[in-house]
């Protein structure tokens, strides 16, 4: 056991490395310590003992010759389809249990759900459903160390330096401003921070003191909720709008049109395409294509769907936070 749990360590990261030998993180730190008035010897400190994390240096490696080589030749092999990603997909984000754990979070945190709504126009269900998709309801926000991590894709080779610098940047100025040690804070593969998983970009943007204790938290419940409805909000979510319904199709498999959160129709246009239920929806609507085993799922996506992929660019990401809210609603109404 012991064996195993060191190699699965070493797996994780590399060994501690010392950052302030190289030349542009001394002139990083540098840059830091000037404009934002943080002490040079904390910062060279904090630079001098970094774990570096190598599974988000695989995600975000350099793209190689050799691996555009291989992209190419794998193009021109004949290719066997399988189909049912969405039935993948869902199974792990919209379960019984993530609806029942929706259901019970909303019920806790009551009074912050009821006055977050009041305030964003925002539902409750869909807050939650965002939450319960990013961390489980703040059972799994990362096991990264968020500074080491953020280090690591900002000064290690990858094809995401220039951005992870800048969240590292960010995220210095965040410790500092909300007076927590930057060593301490866990988060995702990619420096997403707490329960709505935020990017240290987004604090200053989206995030919102809700408990009013006078620092943004993100790992708390109260500021989490608002700064997720706060962020859904200022990316144009419309109070009472549709955000998405499933439509009828003449066929098992969709592909007479392009389909995806960036395009859009006008439904007068699409012949043959019909919602199964009655839908007052008059804006412009985008075809969100649900490949599953047996047969494609056709839904039109309203402007509140499209604001959803703003969180996550996905259609597969905004689906899931839709159907998963409304399974969430119902059971608060059943109770």
């Amino acid at each position: 056991m012991r064996l195993i749990f060191i190699f699965l360590f070493f797996m994780v990261f590399i060994d501690a490395k010392d950052y302030t030998q190289h030349s542009r993180v001394q002139a990083f730190i540098e840059n830091i310590s000037q404009e934002y008035k943080i002490d040079k010897g904390y910062l060279q400190k904090l630079f001098s003992n970094v774990k570096v994390y190598k599974t988000p240096l695989k995600i975000y490696a350099l793209k190689s010759k050799n691996n555009t080589t291989k992209v190419k030749s794998a193009k021109k092999k004949k290719r066997t389809f399988r189909h049912g990603s969405w039935d993948r997909y869902s199974r792990l984000k919209i379960n019984p249990s993530r609806v029942k754990q929706g259901v019970q979070f909303i019920q806790k945190h009551q009074k912050t759900f009821n006055d977050v709504e009041k305030t964003y126009g925002v539902p409750k269900e869909y807050v939650a459903a965002i939450i319960g998709i990013e961390t489980v309801y703040g059972g799994d926000v990362g096991s990264y160390l968020v500074f080491d991590n953020l280090v690591t894709l900002a000064f290690e080779k990858n094809r995401r330096n220039a951005f992870f610098k800048k969240e590292l940047k960010k995220f210095l100025l965040l410790s500092q401003k909300e007076k927590f040690n930057p060593r301490n804070v866990k988060g995702s593969y990619a420096g997403a921070i707490g329960l709505g998983q935020f990017m240290p970009s987004n604090y200053e943007a989206y995030g919102v003191d809700q408990n009013k204790d006078g620092r943004i938290t993100l790992q708390k419940a109260e500021d989490a909720i608002a700064s997720v409805a706060n962020y859904i909000k200022k990316n144009g979510w419309r109070t009472g709008e549709y955000v998405a319904t499933r439509v009828s199709y003449e066929g098992k498999r969709f592909r007479r049109l392009k389909t995806g959160y960036r395009t859009l129709y006008n439904r007068k246009n699409l012949k043959g395409i019909t919602p199964k239920k009655p839908w007052a929806y008059d804006g412009k609507v985008r075809l969100i294509k649900l490949d599953k085993k047996e047969y494609d799922e056709l839904w039109y996506g309203a402007k509140n769907f499209f604001v959803i992929t703003r969180y996550n660019h996905s259609s597969y990401y905004a689906m899931s936070v839709h159907q998963l809210a409304q399974k969430i609603k119902k059971k608060l109404d059943e109770n």
